[in-house]
């Protein structure tokens, strides 16, 4: 029981040392941690209930997601109907009440087209397992495919996945803090960003979908003014809306470049005139390529910018562009241009999102909840310590001592993972405060227990630390595997709780058995008393 090194004494003392000075900078304003230079200087995150900002909930269009797929559908059948050998003949190919039909130009390959058709839907079975597209024949030559349930089912999910990850890279772009980004349920995503006040910035950046797109325009559909404002285009295009909002004008639908084709995007100032501001973009080796191809052949001619479906600008093709770069001029500002920036960079959403709901909460409604919270954790310290003090002495002292040391080596652990406390975090601070004594209680009454029967002053405190330590293990074992669920299964509060409630359970142990017992073992080593009391 006397036995504590002086390496492990140091080593006890500079591992608490070290984790509370980890807390020290959480409680210097921002304004001076930064001007710490070198020193680091982590600090823990204040969630969106405490430090105010904004909160938004997106929800997918699924029928635009089912829609898409159709068309990506349509392309790969021209696609593969045209690499066929010999090759498949169809007639005219629609997209109408959710299902993609096409007439065979000769019902004699209706075998041809069915193989062709299992080839590039996977035998019409997806990776799950599951049907996810039906394939049938009407009148001998007419195709039409329909998306199954469980097909259109398991492309949500993947595109809601997807889509969480964009929206976070997006959001990381923008230098928040602590953003919380999670899926709820199977169409919606959570977005909460601490200390942004102005949600307008961040609906507009999530908002866009960013799909870009290089089509060429369809000279001869874009002069036929009745059929674009009926919205009619030649066979092989598409009206498209300009992204001014004052006009149509036809495209061919076939993309010359993708959004999947770029490897960069940034704001720049436009060098022909030094400014304007306009996107430069880089294409990858591919895109590249493929642009300085259809630059080449298509001199003279103009082709469309589009993002998301608008028309940014449709610049004619003066000569070949070969460097694998260009540039998007549509009158942006500064803040215009570097959204759209950002968008294409963190690529585009595979479903487009809405915001179906969102509130701000303020920075004053936040620092109440922090002065509430810190006020509460005052009077459980103190009420704690006074208990401890007036019903075991010394030994409740000891114990003062480590919750105090608790409280901050919470906060440094906290600070040193970049964790953030929210609301709910308050409250599982204040529970640990509560619970953080029950070790010491626990030890001191066995001590207690062991002086009745008689035990020496050593012996009595070796055997309260080693009997009750086992029960203390254990019980907080029960408390972990809880946080533990509620941190794995805990969403937004929930979470927040059980990250504060871990990190107490392992720091209060440590405090209260470890910490302790090593303070009562210097104290009996130099006084060696007769008799405690306790």
């Amino acid at each position: 029981m006397l036995d504590f090194p002086r390496w492990k004494r140091v080593a006890i003392w500079g591992l608490l040392g070290i984790l509370c000075a980890l807390a020290i900078p959480t409680f210097v304003p921002e304004r001076y941690t930064n001007q710490w230079g070198a020193i680091p200087h982590p600090r823990v995150n204040l969630g969106l209930d405490l430090a105010g900002g904004s909160y938004l909930l997106l929800e997918a269009d699924t029928a635009d997601l089912a829609n898409t797929r159709l068309e990506t559908k349509r392309d790969e059948v021209q696609a593969e109907f045209r690499r066929a050998t010999p090759r498949i003949e169809i007639g005219d190919i629609s997209i109408r009440d959710g299902q993609l039909s096409f007439l065979l130009r000769d019902p004699s390959k209706v075998d041809a087209a069915r193989e062709a058709l299992l080839k590039i839907t996977g035998g019409g079975v997806g990776t799950t397992g599951q049907r996810e597209w039906d394939i049938s024949v009407i009148d001998t030559s007419r195709f039409v495919l329909k998306q199954t349930e469980a097909g259109l089912k398991q492309a949500v999910d993947t595109a809601m996945g997807d889509a969480t990850e964009v929206v976070r890279r997006r959001i990381d772009e923008l230098g928040t803090k602590e953003p919380t980004i999670i899926r709820q349920g199977d169409s919606r995503i959570v977005v909460q960003v601490p200390g942004l006040q102005n949600p307008q910035a961040l609906k507009d950046l999530l908002g866009k979908t960013a799909k870009l797109e290089f089509k060429l325009v369809d000279q001869a559909g874009s002069q036929d003014q009745a059929a674009l404002a009926q919205n009619r285009a030649p066979i092989g295009s598409q009206v498209l809306p300009m992204e001014t909002g004052t006009g149509r004008i036809a495209v061919r639908r076939s993309a010359i470049i993708r959004g999947e084709d770029l490897v960069d995007a940034r704001a720049e100032i436009n060098p022909q005139d030094g400014t304007s501001w306009q996107v430069g973009i880089t294409f990858n080796a591919a895109g590249g390529r493929r642009f300085a191809r259809v630059t080449q052949e298509n001199t003279n001619k103009p082709f469309a910018i589009i993002v998301d479906n608008k028309v940014i600008s449709a610049p004619n093709i003066n000569e070949p562009i070969l460097g694998g770069r260009a540039a998007i001029n549509g009158g942006f500002t500064a803040e215009s241009s570097n959204q759209l920036a950002i968008a294409l960079r963190s690529g585009k959403l595979p479903v487009n999102l809405k915001v179906v709901e969102e509130s701000t909460v303020g920075p004053d409604l936040g620092q109440d909840s922090i002065n509430a919270g810190v006020t509460a954790s005052i009077v459980a310290v103190l009420l704690v310590v006074i208990f401890m003090f007036l019903t075991y002495g010394r030994f409740g002292a000891y114990a003062n001592l480590a919750v105090t040391i608790n409280v901050l080596v919470i906060l440094g652990v906290m600070a040193l993972i970049g964790g953030t406390l929210t609301l709910p975090g308050i409250a599982g601070f204040v529970l640990t405060i509560g619970t953080a004594v029950d070790a010491n209680v626990l030890i001191n009454e066995r001590i207690r227990e062991e002086q009745r029967r008689g035990r020496g002053t050593v012996q009595a405190v070796e055997l309260g630390y080693k009997e009750a330590s086992r029960t203390i293990f254990e019980a907080n074992a029960t408390h972990a595997i809880s946080g533990m669920v509620m941190l794995i299964f805990g969403s937004g509060p929930v979470k927040g709780f059980a990250v504060v409630l871990l990190i107490g359970i392992v720091t209060s142990v440590f405090t209260a058995v470890t910490f302790t017992r090593m303070l009562v073992a210097q104290w009996l080593r130099r006084t060696r008393p007769q008799h405690i009391n306790i």
